[in-house]
């Protein structure tokens, strides 16, 4: 799961067990069997509670639409608050654990990756698809890189490869620059290691995500995935295009 704001959740799902409250309606007079439940509030409110709500539940319960729960007979949306009481429960256990152990190490917040990559692959991973998200980030880098260097002809490990060339400019092939030539080790260092990040990104990335499209990632491993495309991200953005004069 990535890094969401507990208290935040537990307090939104707590809402709306109050707000999504049934209650027993029994049998009218001279009547069997028509007793039920309804909401203590309108089912306009109750609905509208539950659109944040789903979306919670879905990181947290990915499977709680189907779960083979014990059914509420008669209860309206009798689901919705299972999964509610059973998220609630895990997140304040997390939460606990978190708070009284710790795991030492920090974690990754997707939302701080470099905006043509998170941007661009936001509604994807909410909704779980986690390979198609990270292609789409990589499809997203290589436009972005294609327009600041008005290139068409070539894209993703090629264009950059070319791009960040320790080799002077050439007419129809800028460089990329993270800095000034001094004739030093840094400045090749700095672009070799560039230009093989790119292809190794496309090539052991990229390139398999396009293939295998009946295997999903696990949301950790195409985070990580994400990252290493951030990481290109902010070199392209960065860098100045030189051309030839």
């Amino acid at each position: 799961m990535t890094q969401m704001n507990k208290e935040w959740a537990i307090e939104k799902l707590r809402a709306f067990l109050v707000t999504a409250k049934v209650t027993y309606v029994p049998d009218a007079p001279n009547t069997i069997g028509f007793w039920g439940y309804k909401f203590d509030r309108s089912k306009a409110e109750v609905q509208a509670a539950a659109q944040i709500v789903e979306q919670i539940l879905d990181r947290v319960l990915p499977d709680w639409r189907s779960a083979e729960w014990e059914e509420a007979k008669r209860q309206p949306m009798w689901r919705h608050r299972e999964a509610a009481h059973r998220a609630i429960a895990l997140l304040e256990a997390e939460q606990e654990l978190q708070e009284n152990l710790g795991s030492g190490a920090p974690q990754l917040d997707a939302s701080t990756l470099h905006s043509w990559v998170w941007g661009s692959v936001q509604g994807l991973w909410s909704s779980g698809h986690f390979r198609e998200a990270v292609g789409a980030a990589a499809r997203a880098v290589n436009a972005q890189a294609q327009a600041k260097l008005e290139r068409r002809d070539a894209s993703e490990a090629k264009l950059l490869s070319d791009a960040f060339s320790t080799n002077p400019p050439t007419p129809g092939h800028p460089r990329l620059r993270l800095c000034e030539n001094d004739g030093g080790d840094t400045f090749k260092n700095r672009h070799d290691g560039a230009g093989n990040f790119a292809r190794g990104v496309y090539a052991a990335i990229r390139n398999p995500i396009a293939h295998e499209e009946d295997e999903e990632l696990e949301e950790n491993e195409a985070l990580e995935q994400l990252a290493a495309f951030s990481i290109l991200a902010r070199w392209v953005d960065s860098a100045a295009v030189v051309k030839a004069s």
